[in-house]
């Protein structure tokens, strides 16, 4: 059994998480983390009556109260960068899907896992659809490499691009180099209209209430048009990667970027 803690549970994707733990007979909820949550367990949250697991206000003395394998995160990017750093000093296996992490802050944790030999995941979407999508958009961009990225969530997201989109882009950067597109005189009558430029490709980012997570690849060529697409219309849709994830890092030394290099 892998003994895992849960931090940001009372988020929706947090909560979504936890259900996954108590449910997956491979696991045992062992804590989980919230700094501002009253009940003392996850019993007195109505949501989660049949649960026995306690709930705590700091890391410091959940790792001096229980012993944990793996420490999911749902949290925001500030307080992830601080919870992963945290669960690799302490030996806790960090599965991650906050995003929003910086290049030095990916570097500085990749760094501190190898040092301390313990494996750890980050990913920017744990949706498998979603993987696919990225995949195939990068060996798109071989044969089509004028693309643009729409990205669609819902309105209580806090970072702009996605980091499904960022990583998106990255893939394709790879593959296609970068390339200018559009026309060289264009200008733009509103600021911002044509979207963030990442080595020569938009990016688009629309927040609505309604939206779970979507992402467009819209690629274009001579006489046809290619699009790629995935849709997340409910977050039960990236438990399969998180489960996949808590697994994966068991036998890993090191954190790892991106559900792709595990599957």
């Amino acid at each position: 059994m892998i003994k895992v803690v849960v931090a940001g549970f009372k988020g929706k994707m947090g909560s979504t998480a936890t259900k996954m733990v108590l449910d997956n007979e491979n696991f045992t909820l062992v804590g989980v983390l919230d700094p501002i949550v009253e009940q003392k367990n996850l019993s007195g949250i109505p949501e989660f009556s049949f649960a026995d697991v306690p709930i705590f206000n700091d890391k410091e003395t959940m790792v001096q109260t229980i012993d944990a394998d793996v420490w999911i995160d749902f949290t925001i990017p500030d307080v992830a960068y601080e919870n992963t750093r945290f669960a690799l000093e302490n030996g806790i296996r960090p599965v991650v899907g906050t995003t929003g992490f910086s290049e030095e802050g990916l570097k500085e944790l990749t760094e501190l896992s190898l040092s301390n030999k313990t494996g750890g995941l980050i990913a920017p979407n744990f949706a498998v659809g979603a993987v696919l999508m990225m995949q195939f958009s990068a060996k798109a961009a071989r044969y089509f490499p004028d693309v643009e990225i729409i990205e669609l969530h819902h309105d209580n997201k806090l970072d702009a691009p996605s980091g499904t989109a960022i990583k998106t882009a990255e893939m394709i950067f790879e593959e296609r180099g970068e390339h200018r597109q559009g026309h060289p005189d264009e200008k733009e009558s509103l600021a911002g209209a044509r979207g963030a430029d990442y080595k020569g490709m938009k990016i688009h980012s629309v927040r609505l209430p309604g939206l779970v997570a979507h992402q467009q690849v819209q690629f274009g060529s001579i006489g046809e048009g290619l699009t790629i697409r995935h849709d997340s219309y409910d977050r039960s849709s990236f438990m399969t990667g998180v489960a996949l994830g808590c697994n994966k890092v068991m036998e890993l030394e090191k954190i790892v970027y991106g559900l792709e290099n595990i599957l």
